[in-house]
């Protein structure tokens, strides 16, 4: 079975149907850049095009960088803000005239790394990261998610996490990697204080360099890459999305 996947993020909303059995992508995917400003209309004709791009016409799964729930967004980080309030979800079904599933975005990562990355087998508490322009999280019990946690949020010396600890600020402040490793270390110290995983899964763009800094970690739990990469929002939300499936 086949489901259009698609991520919308800060930069780029990308998409591509996904054979939800696999995990894999069933033809390329195809990007385009986020409108700017990235408020709810012009952002939902990007998601109609993408979706008219692949002839699409059934269930769609949409991630989105915020809280969702039952299809409002609730907060707005690297979006326009006149996305809170919102009920995304209605206005991607308008747009695109189809069923769609709308849910946090490293939610969505974090189901496609637990279905067939390197989640896929594991029990117990799983907490996936992932480190790019922000920092995204998804926590797992027993293989069930815990919705729309955003503990890249979360004050570390006095700002959000995501401003000490995102591959954005290692980028922008020129960190080597034992200083960055140590920025996350810190970020993971704290989630290991309030959930002591047993396991935490980094994903996000510098985790094509995980030999850089993973080796640098010391928590308690184990520590992998995600190995689902750029992919993992596209196949998490079309995964979602099979329960709009009749």
């Amino acid at each position: 079975m086949e489901i259009l996947g698609i991520d919308i993020g800060g930069s780029g909303i990308k998409g591509a149907p996904v054979d939800i059995k696999r995990g894999i992508l069933a033809a390329d995917r195809h990007r385009i850049p986020t409108p700017q400003p990235s408020k709810p209309e012009a952002v939902a004709e990007v998601v109609a095009e993408i979706a008219k791009y692949f002839e699409w016409q059934g269930p769609i799964g949409c991630t989105f960088p915020a809280v969702i729930k039952d299809g409002v967004v609730y907060t707005a980080a690297n979006v326009d803000k006149s996305w809170i309030g919102a009920n995304g979800q209605k206005i991607l079904q308008k747009t695109t005239g189809c069923p769609v599933l709308l849910l946090n975005d490293a939610d969505a990562a974090g189901i496609a790394e637990m279905k067939f990355g390197a989640g896929k087998g594991h029990t117990g508490v799983v907490v996936v990261v992932t480190l790019g322009t922000g920092i995204g999280t998804a926590i797992f019990v027993n293989g069930h998610l815990i919705p729309n946690t955003e503990f890249g949020h979360i004050e570390v010396r006095g700002k959000d996490a995501e401003d000490r600890a995102s591959d954005r600020i290692r980028k922008e402040k020129n960190l080597n990697w034992r200083k960055y490793a140590d920025r996350v270390d810190e970020f993971l110290g704290r989630l290991e204080a309030l959930f002591s995983p047993d396991l935490f899964i980094i994903g996000g763009g510098v985790s094509k360099k995980h030999e850089k800094f993973i080796p640098l970690l010391h928590t308690q739990a184990e520590v992998v890459p995600a190995q689902m990469l750029n992919e993992a929002g596209i196949i998490g939300a079309a995964r979602a999305a099979r329960s709009l499936v009749k």
